[in-house]
């Protein structure tokens, strides 16, 4: 039978001991790991390893050796307790030693915990344990982690007490990076607060977390959202010795500008809309574009869009303006207008 996401975490923590086995697949190995790891300490404990309660093989045994599994699972070590069949790594190639496994299992027998890599829907291990009315089958699929599971992360990393706005600002960068890179990212933060009593702050999460490749595109469109008339010049004449084209800068003014227009048009005023902003914002970034949305109004930022739509036409054409000085000078009149009070 399939497993449902929403009742994956239940099981999961408290493993129904009539179950004879969970095969659990998908793309993402540390994902599928995790839960694994986590099936097994629930239902055997701690002490598993050293009382000889967990046996683990690799998938690849079960196509030499067809019974190990079924003589895993029957199998009574002299320490009393539930115990666990770890078979990693399962392919196809598997599915009729496991299906044995699965007809000969009886209450009383160890706890078959499968994984495998991503599965098609024709998979025979995939259509084993769905048809099996007794066994459970789950998908780990790639979605960005939702709240429920970043909580948990958090506490297997030993930072249980978060903040609600530090905890929002993690949820956020859990939808921007890959879930390895947030894993990563999550072990980062724990390290640096090994010693630190002080509950996390979104700073720290900003501070901690993975760098933007633009971040010098990212100072002229701050410079110009803020009306920084005079630092415009300098950071366009880096940006050029750099390589960093026209286009690129009108783009992400373009892009830019549509976020505020998202913002300021938004039925709750900035401050509710930039909640549902997609990809999400945190941190330092979502207080720049609050501060940011109060200097401008909805007809300034339209007139804006414009301004920057004729530009990269112009930049984009066969026109024999210098395109740097053109891009200035679009610059520098936007930045005026997010001057004027």
């Amino acid at each position: 039978m399939k497993l449902s996401p929403r009742d994956a975490a239940g099981f999961l923590n408290r493993p129904d001991p009539r179950v004879p086995g969970l095969l659990i697949y998908g793309a993402d190995a540390m994902r599928v790991s995790e839960r694994r790891v986590t099936v097994v300490s629930a239902h055997v404990g701690p002490n598993a390893d050293t009382e000889m309660r967990l046996t683990r093989m690799p998938g690849s045994d079960l196509r030499r050796d067809a019974a190990a599994a079924v003589d895993a699972l029957k199998a009574q070590g002299f320490f009393p307790g539930p115990r666990a069949v770890v078979v990693d790594d399962a392919t196809d190639t598997a599915a009729e030693a496991l299906k044995a496994a699965l007809a000969e299992w009886a209450e009383g027998d160890a706890l078959l915990v499968v994984t495998a890599g991503a599965l098609t829907p024709g998979s025979k291990l995939r259509k084993l344990f769905e048809g099996d009315k007794r066994a459970l089958c789950l998908a780990v699929y790639d979605d960005p982690p939702g709240r429920a599971e970043i909580e948990g992360m958090l506490r297997a990393e030993g930072l249980g007490d978060v903040p609600p706005q530090t905890l929002g600002d993690l949820v956020a960068l859990g939808q921007l990076l890959e879930p390895g890179d947030f894993r990563q990212t999550l072990t980062r933060i724990a390290l640096y607060k090994l010693n630190d009593p002080q509950p996390l702050t979104p700073a720290e999460v900003a501070l901690l977390a993975p760098q933007s490749s633009e971040a010098d595109v990212d100072d002229i469109i701050e410079a110009l959202a803020e009306g920084r008339v005079a630092d415009l010049a300098p950071i366009l004449s880096r940006l050029a010795a750099q390589g960093v084209t026209p286009v690129t800068i009108c783009i992400a003014a373009t892009r830019h500008m549509r976020l505020l227009h998202a913002l300021l048009s938004a039925p709750g005023g900035p401050s509710q809309g930039i909640g549902t902003l997609k990809p999400p914002v945190f941190g330092p970034r979502r207080d720049k574009l609050l501060r940011q949305a109060q200097r401008w109004t909805l007809p300034r930022v339209e007139e804006a869009l414009k301004d920057l739509t004729t530009t990269d036409l112009t930049l984009r054409s066969t026109t024999r303006a210098p395109l740097q000085a053109v891009a200035e000078r679009a610059l520098l009149r936007l930045a005026r207008m997010a001057a004027r009070r």
